[in-house]
C-alpha cells in the first residue's frame, strides 16, 4: 500500500498526511510535486491535501485544478484510481469536477479551527469499512471556505445514493443546525464520487492519527483505504 502525496505551492498539510500515513500507520507514501507529468505506477491512493495552494487566489483551488499534475490526478481518477482530498483538497476536487458542487465562505465569513463530530453516514465504502456503522468520530477543522454547496438536484442524488459519507452532528450524532460549524447544506462534511473511489471531506483525519494528540479517530480513514490492497 502506497500513498501519493500532492505538494502544491501553499500546502500545509502534506508532511502531516506523510507523517501520519507513514510514522503513525506505517505504510508508504512519496510527494508528488505539482509540476509532475506522471505519476509513478506504484501509487495505490492520491492524497491531495489541506493548505493554501496557490494562496487560494481567485477561489480555492481554482489554480491548483491548473496546475501539470491534475491532469494526470484526473487520468488516475478515470482509471478507477483511490482520491482523498481533504480540506484544500476536497476544494481542489470540486474546482476539477472530479466531485459535484462547491466549497463556499463559511457562514460566519470566519476562519475556524476546532473539533468537531462527525456521523460516519456510510460505512461501506473504500474511506470508510473500518468504522462501525453509525459511528461518532472526533476530528478537527481548519478552514474558511468549508460551507459545502451544490444546487437541490445534486443533494438529493447525493443523499439517495448513499455518497455522504461524514455529516456534522454534535457527540450523540445529532446533525442540527447548531453543530453545523460552516452553514454546510444538509451539515455535509464529506461525500464520495458515484463510483466510490473519489472522497473529498473537509475535516482533518491526518491530524488525529496519533495518540499522543488525544485522539486517534482519523486513523480509521487511512486503514480503511488500505483494506481496499489486502490479498
Amino acid at each position: 500500500m502506497k500513498f501519493g502525496i500532492v505538494v502544491f505551492p501553499g500546502s500545509n498539510c502534506d508532511h502531516d498526511a506523510y507523517y501520519s500515513v507513514t510514522g503513525n500507520l506505517g505504510y508508504s507514501a512519496e510527494y508528488l510535486w505539482h509540476k509532475d507529468t506522471t505519476i509513478p505506477k506504484d501509487i495505490d491512493c492520491i492524497i491531495l491535501p489541506g493548505g493554501f495552494s496557490y494562496g487560494d487566489y481567485l477561489r480555492c483551488g481554482a489554480i491548483a485544478r491548473f496546475s501539470p499534475l491534475m491532469n494526470e490526478v484526473i487520468k488516475f481518477a478515470n482509471n478507477g484510481g483511490y482520491i482523498i482530498g481533504i480540506c484544500n483538497g476536497f476544494q481542489i476536487l470540486t474546482e476539477s469536477g472530479l466531485l459535484p458542487g462547491t466549497l463556499l465562505r463559511n457562514e460566519n465569513l470566519k476562519f475556524i479551527c476546532k473539533d468537531v463530530f462527525l456521523k460516519v453516514e456510510n460505512n461501506s465504502t473504500p474511506f470508510t469499512n473500518k468504522f462501525k456503522s453509525d459511528s461518532i468520530i472526533r476530528i478537527p477543522i481548519a478552514h474558511g471556505e468549508g460551507n459545502y454547496y451544490a444546487d437541490d438536484s445534486t443533494v438529493e442524488k447525493l443523499e439517495n445514493e448513499n455518497q455522504i459519507v461524514f455529516r456534522y452532528t454534535n457527540e450523540k450524532g445529532v446533525a442540527d443546525k447548531s453543530f453545523n460549524p460552516n452553514g454546510s447544506i444538509n451539515n455535509i462534511a464529506g461525500i464520495i464520487s458515484s463510483n466510490g473511489r473519489i472522497l473529498g471531506m473537509m475535516p482533518h483525519p491526518e491530524r488525529y492519527c496519533d495518540d499522543l494528540l488525544g485522539c486517534s479517530d482519523g486513523t480509521s480513514v487511512f486503514h480503511s483505504i488500505a483494506n481496499n490492497f489486502i490479498k
